[in-house]
């Protein structure tokens, strides 16, 4: 598509916005007393007062995000753009196997009474499956080819697309999920994220624009309820959807490693822990005063809308980065 059919993608995020808002609405009161998060005992002690808050959230804008966007794909196909719907395809439904991930997660925490899901390696196994099968999936439907050429710092990497690929996928998905900790945060990158992809990618690479439209209506209108106090959380659930989502779609554009600096909060946020666990193992000392990076600040003394007002001008920042990268 050019320039002159951006109004193809506001539907996308206006309705994606009401549905999410409307489902919003509807599973609170319904959640309340069936899906009330358990809090992590070594957490924020100050977290304790979030107990009872419904999780699960993430359903909203999972259902929403995927009525929208399999009717982009409609739209697409009936506008004879096949490669471009079957890509939005492949992209949806590996975004809703994370999803489906991240609600078995969810729902052992609260069968359990404990924020104890799913294993890690549980957990990673059934990611890499997923990111496996997004990548054969998308070389048979639409007979993709990575660039012959992909180039970092003066390297031709491209024998090691579909590796580095998989490791992307994967690392965003749980970076998103660790940055999930506190009312809004992991909506906020999301949102900034997904403007970002949004003006990346709306001349260029039709499925991203789709995707990131939907991706923007879905957080804005989940911000309403999410943001501190929280009304509802993501879990699991919502959180695996949107790293999923985003790597997905630069992952359509066909330059995975754009994702790295895009949603480099999440970045930061998961090699924050990685740091924390590393350094402690060997010297016993922390490195933070709690991992992931967002309760460090917080015992810091910044609150929470802060943290993530200040996530989304980095990430904004972050992303005019990846801008000037693409620009052609």
């Amino acid at each position: 598509m050019t320039e002159s059919s951006l109004y193809v993608y506001i539907p996308v995020f206006i309705l994606t916005f009401i549905l999410t808002v409307l489902i919003c609405r509807l599973i609170i009161p319904l959640l309340s007393g069936k899906a009330q998060q358990p809090i992590y005992a070594d957490g924020p002690s100050w977290h304790i007062s979030k107990s009872g808050t419904p999780t699960m959230g993430g359903l909203s804008f999972l259902i929403a995000s995927l009525v929208i966007l399999l009717l982009s794909s409609l739209f697409l196909l009936l506008n004879k753009m096949t490669y471009e719907a079957l890509s939005l395809i492949s992209c949806t439904v590996y975004s809703v196997f994370n999803s489906a991930i991240g609600i078995m997660d969810d729902l052992t925490k609260l069968r359990h009474h404990e924020n104890k899901g799913l294993t890690a390696i549980e957990k990673l196994v059934l990611q890499f499956l997923g990111a496996t099968l997004f990548l054969i999936a998308r070389a048979i439907l639409t007979g993709e080819i990575p660039e012959s050429s992909i180039i970092l710092f003066g390297f031709d990497i491209s024998p090691l697309y579909y590796p580095l690929t998989l490791v992307i996928l994967v690392g965003i998905t749980n970076c998103a999920n660790l940055t999930d900790g506190i009312d809004g945060l992991a909506s906020s990158v999301a949102f900034a994220a997904g403007i970002s992809i949004f003006f990346i990618s709306y001349t260029l690479y039709t499925e991203a624009a789709f995707i990131s439209a939907a991706l923007v209506g879905a957080t804005t209108a989940f911000l309403i309820f999410n943001i501190h106090p929280a009304k509802i959380f993501m879990g699991d659930t919502g959180s695996l959807f949107l790293g999923s989502a985003l790597a997905g779609a630069a992952v359509t554009m066909g330059n995975p490693l754009i994702i790295i600096l895009i949603c480099g909060v999440f970045v930061i946020e998961g090699l924050s822990v990685i740091i924390q666990v590393a350094v402690y193992k060997i010297s016993k000392k922390r490195v933070f005063r709690m991992a992931p990076l967002h309760h460090h600040l917080e015992k810091l003394g910044w609150s929470e809308n802060k943290i993530c007002i200040s996530a989304i001008l980095l990430t904004l920042i972050l992303s005019l980065t990846a801008y000037i990268m693409t620009a052609r």
